[in-house]
């Protein structure tokens, strides 16, 4: 017996990357590809959950107990974080059965964590009446992640999850949240965005990405800014002038250049010009790889192939070292990058990746 279904999506990051943990701007879009969850309220204090993707029976965890450092470790810390996050903002959650089923491939760098955690608290808010908005959602999500998971992320990925629109990328500023969705319909111009799934997670992007934030905030305390946010486009050479450590540079470079090239994009889109954000999104490449230093071999390897095969742009998405790529194309040439992109990997010993079309498509929403 259920109370409803509701269903919340994964996204790609069209620019700005490694820029929402520095007050910086960001450009996501949802993916059609969504975590998917049967529930209904119970009252007992029991959280039942239960996914269907993954191996195993139901878990039951009573909420009255829920704290950070007492997780499984496993994908239920996810759900049991945000009904943790929602109980210590004050909002009764007493427990739900919740049952998952998710098309969001895993380890891809496409959120399939934010989609658990959105999902789950937008059946919640439903069935508790708690009232809650969008952006207080993707709030106490981020906090059930920062806190009970244990994973330092940013905004981006939950609020992309709660409040992106069909055929509209998110133009969110990660400082005091405020949200523009600017049309990004590709079919209508013969354009198509790709993402290819590389199939890869290096062991060592956990420590690295900490690493990366810890250099940002120390790049910022150098510079004497709350955040490197507040680094101006203008004077970033003055800026860098002023670091002595060339991996801190490195680091403030891309961000500050990163932030600027969010903003070139949405001219470029906003002026109908969708097919030059391709250069952009390249150059956001080379700035991942070179100055932050998170891309891979197998990224390198779909971006240089794509652009040698006819692709408009390509980089990398999301945290790095492994996870996916994004490729825009004429559509005519889609066949053809898939191809050489395909024979690349197969040439290179590499697992065959998982390649699709990004659809924009809308946040998170009851179903039935």
């Amino acid at each position: 017996m259920s109370d409803g279904v509701w269903a919340a999506p994964g996204r790609v990051n069209l620019i700005g990357e490694h820029t929402d943990y520095n007050d910086g701007f960001v450009m996501p879009f949802a993916l059609p590809h969504t975590t998917v969850v049967t529930a209904a309220r119970r009252d007992d204090g029991v959280l039942r959950l239960h996914s269907a993707n993954v191996e195993g029976g139901a878990v039951e965890l009573r909420v009255g107990d829920l704290a950070p450092g007492r997780g499984a470790g496993g994908w239920t810390d996810y759900p049991a974080g945000v009904v943790w996050a929602l109980r210590e903002a004050g909002h009764p959650a007493a427990g739900a059965d919740l049952h998952y089923e998710s098309t969001v491939p895993t380890g891809a760098g496409l959120s399939s964590s934010a989609a658990l955690e959105v999902v789950t608290a937008l059946a919640l808010n439903d069935l508790y009446e708690l009232g809650l908005e969008r952006c207080r959602m993707a709030r106490l999500c981020r906090r059930a992640e920062n806190v009970y998971v244990g994973a330092p992320t940013g905004i981006m990925d939950q609020t992309a999850s709660a409040c992106c629109t069909d055929g509209h990328a998110l133009h969110l500023d990660t400082r005091d949240l405020s949200q523009r969705q600017i049309p990004f319909d590709l079919a209508a111009l013969g354009l198509e965005l790709l993402v290819v799934d590389t199939r890869v997670k290096h062991a060592h992007s956990d420590g690295e990405y900490g690493k990366r934030r810890a250099g940002c905030e120390a790049g910022a305390a150098a510079l004497g800014v709350p955040a490197l946010r507040d680094v101006p486009y203008e004077g970033l050479a003055r800026a860098l002038d002023r670091l002595d450590d060339p991996e801190v540079r490195g680091l403030v470079r891309h961000v500050v250049t990163e932030n600027h090239r969010v903003e070139r994009v949405i001219g470029l889109l906003e002026a109908g010009e969708v097919r030059a954000i391709g250069p952009v999104l390249t150059e956001g490449h080379a700035s991942l790889r070179d100055d932050f230093r998170v891309s891979c071999p197998e990224l390198d390897l779909v971006v240089d192939t794509a652009l040698a095969a006819g692709a408009l742009g390509a980089r990398m998405t999301g945290g790095g070292f492994g996870g996916s790529a994004i490729v825009l194309t004429d559509a005519p040439t889609t066949p053809t990058v898939t191809k050489s992109v395909l024979e690349a990997f197969a040439s290179a010993g590499h697992a065959e990746p998982r390649i699709f079309p990004a659809t924009p498509s809308r946040g998170a929403t009851r179903v039935s």
